[in-house]
């Protein structure tokens, strides 16, 4: 955008920044890698970012926070896997950790089961092992660690294993 005068310059950049804040919260990093694909040049998109920080329009814990709700609640993601995605739109390390650790074991757990109950309404007509195996993958793709996943899905298994044979004995007259 060196075409442009500086004037010209900061007004496009401000727009395109509040048109992606329009969409979705952003992080500084997002907001800069967008900024710089237009062609902006680095010294005017840091001053914007500076003042968007500074009025509270860019806040990366705030993302951060709001991201790990969101993603945990209707993705299912578990604390590793949010916070690598975290890592990758641009938030720091410890603020990632952070967020993330708003989530706690018990209802990472939670969250598992859940995950793992409704995939296995749609398993029905699979052996234990295969189950056993897909429902560990889904686990591992969305970040679970290895010993909750095993536990989780075993527990699970087992007491469906305990309702299907319970419904077996049951006769109907």
């Amino acid at each position: 955008m060196s075409e442009l005068a500086p004037e010209e310059a900061r007004k496009k950049a401000k727009e395109v920044c509040f048109d992606l804040l329009a969409a979705r919260p952003r992080t500084k990093d997002e907001l800069r890698k967008a900024l710089r694909r237009k062609g902006f040049d680095d010294e005017l998109s840091e001053t914007l970012l500076g003042k968007l920080d500074h009025a509270g329009l860019v806040d990366d814990a705030a993302f951060a926070e709001m991201w790990v709700r969101s993603r945990h609640a209707y993705q299912g993601l578990a604390k590793r896997a949010l916070v690598a995605e975290l890592r990758r739109k641009g938030v720091d390390s410890e603020v990632a950790a952070e967020a993330a650790g708003e989530i706690d074991r018990d209802a990472e757990e939670d969250r598992a089961r859940q995950l793992v109950r409704k995939k296995l309404r749609t398993m029905t007509e699979v052996d234990e092992q295969t189950a056993t195996r897909r429902l560990l993958g889904m686990l591992a793709r969305k970040g679970y660690p290895q010993g909750l996943s095993y536990t989780v899905v075993r527990e699970e298994l087992r007491d469906l294993g305990a309702e299907s044979t319970m419904l077996d004995d049951v006769t109907l007259d």
